[in-house]
């Protein structure tokens, strides 16, 4: 199978176990619950999902303990969408080609929407009987919980609130994107890696390597498609980042410098891989994958 067809099946397999949970019967409210499904079943590319499975699977995890946590990350990334595309945010009307969640359901349901997926995350993880320890497990919580919060996404948020309408340095920009976008992509491999108690420090210090250099390159590549990329085969504004006067890799080292960065940091990430005792064949795909990708 292509790398495109591996992630296919991250996809069903991410979006059937989340289904089985919106599927039993919820107290709650109609609006708020179709507001939620509405920005977690949204045709996303589900790669954080992926690196879970390609990560568990190489090192010997259970099957049924990867979907948990395919799902409960895929939960974080949907709500951090929904909060980044509200008015306040980047005040976008458009996600993956769609109206985004505070467009159709109002800005007050779109901000509990991203709640409910927040903390259905971590419900999720937490109701699950994992075959690791419960210490691994209460371990895998507190790291989806980091790459979440002030050390990571949110920070990252902020700081890119912050250089918005400045100039940045392009050190200053990696910062921003480590967190931002890399914290949860690195935690996606080192979630699939802790579930199955099999990585040594050594494994872990070279995925963590790994996932550094493909969550950054898969940054610069998204800053090189808002410039060239088509706004139908992105399912967002093409330019929007210009249009917010946002810092990016094109702007600061010109385009032929950010692909030529894109193409540095996936050599990074296999020379990581290459170091790991285990088949990564998956993740080798994904890397190339990740600045080959036209949305």
């Amino acid at each position: 199978m292509s790398i495109k067809d591996y992630i296919e099946c991250a996809q069903k397999d991410v979006v059937a176990t989340l289904q089985q949970h919106f599927d039993q019967p919820l107290d709650t409210e109609q609006t708020i619950k179709s507001a939620t499904e509405y920005g977690l079943f949204n045709g996303g590319k589900r790669l954080r999902p992926f690196l879970v499975y390609a990560t568990g699977e190489m090192l010997g995890a259970k099957k049924q303990d990867l979907d948990v946590l395919a799902g409960a990350i895929e939960c974080i990334h949907s709500y951090s969408l929904v909060h980044d595309d509200l008015p306040a945010m980047d005040d976008d009307d458009l996600r993956r080609g769609r109206p985004t969640c505070h467009i159709e359901f109002g800005e007050a349901h779109a901000i509990l929407a991203g709640d409910a997926l927040q903390t259905l995350a971590f419900e999720l993880i937490a109701n699950h009987q994992f075959a690791c320890s419960s210490q691994t497990q209460v371990k895998i919580i507190a790291q989806l919980a980091k790459a979440s919060g002030l050390e990571g996404m949110v920070g990252g948020q902020s700081l890119d609130i912050a250089a918005t309408n400045k100039a940045v340095t392009v050190q200053e920009l990696e910062r921003i994107h480590k967190l931002k976008t890399g914290a949860l992509i690195n935690c996606a491999i080192t979630l699939g890696a802790l579930c199955s108690e099999n990585a040594d420090k050594q494994t872990l210090e070279n995925l963590n390597i790994f996932g550094y250099a493909i969550g950054l390159a898969f940054q610069v590549h998204d800053d090189i498609l808002d410039v060239e990329g088509d706004t139908i085969i992105l399912g967002k504004p093409q330019g929007s980042d210009i249009a917010a006067n946002k810092a990016t890799y094109p702007a600061l080292l010109g385009m032929l410098g950010a692909k030529e960065k894109a193409l540095n940091l996936i050599q990074q990430a296999h020379e990581a891989l290459a170091k790991i005792d285990a088949d990564t064949s998956h993740l080798a795909s994904l890397a190339n994958y990740l600045i080959e990708r036209d949305h």
